[in-house]
Parts: structure tokens; C-alpha cells; sequence
């Protein structure tokens, strides 16, 4: 199953027309079923939820984004697949990494100030 990006219907002759990185491809409307949507969701957004197959890029580039609970997360999300694509060396980082990060939504004062 191939994910796209453009199309063009045509009724008449019942063809898709499909653009894959700039190469056009054309399907009978008997064909469609090889083709479905791709979609990237962010490991904050899919708490919650579980897909077929889940990629994870994990590069020490993305320092502050290292944490255990967010790693735990993404995998958790792969029902039958779970790729880690990166460094080892940043996986093991985000292993280590237990603490949450501080979050100062001032929600103390805030509260505080409803008094």
C-alpha cells in the first residue's frame, strides 16, 4: 500500500491519476484499493490511540524531546510495528532520561490569585 499525495479523477475513463514525488501514475478504478492516505502524527498527539505500524526518528539532535515517558509513549502507540530510526546512542539517552520537564504554565499563581 503506497501513500500519495495529488490526484486526478477522471469518471469517463474511471482512472485515478496520482502524483508519488512528482511522477504521475495512473490506477483503474479497480485498483484503488492499493492505494491509502499517509499520515505523520506527533507522539503528544497520539496518547490515546494505537496504529498498525508507528516510525519513531530518534536523532540527539532532538536533545529536549529525549525523555523516557515520550519514548514509552511512541512504542506503546504500534500495535504490530514499532521502528526506531536514529542514533543508538539517542535511544539509549531517552532511556536514561526519567525527568519531566518543568512547565511553567504559572498555573500556582494563577489559582493563588483567585482567592
Amino acid at each position: 500500500m503506497k501513500p500519495f499525495r495529488r490526484q486526478a479523477l477522471d469518471l469517463d475513463e474511471q482512472e485515478l491519476s496520482v502524483c508519488f514525488e512528482g511522477r504521475s501514475v495512473v490506477y483503474g478504478f479497480g485498483e484503488l484499493d492499493g492505494l491509502v492516505p499517509g499520515y505523520a502524527v506527533t507522539i503528544h498527539k497520539s496518547q490515546g490511540s494505537e496504529y498498525p505500524a508507528v516510525v519513531i526518528p530518534v536523532l540527539t539532535q532532538h536533545y529536549p524531546m529525549l525523555l523516557r515517558n515520550l519514548l514509552y509513549t511512541g512504542v506503546t502507540r504500534g500495535r504490530r510495528l514499532v521502528v526506531l530510526v536514529g542514533q543508538p546512542k539517542a535511544v539509549a539517552m531517552a532511556v536514561r532520561n526519567a525527568s519531566s520537564r518543568k512547565r511553567g504554565t504559572r498555573l500556582r499563581e494563577w489559582l493563588q490569585s483567585e482567592d
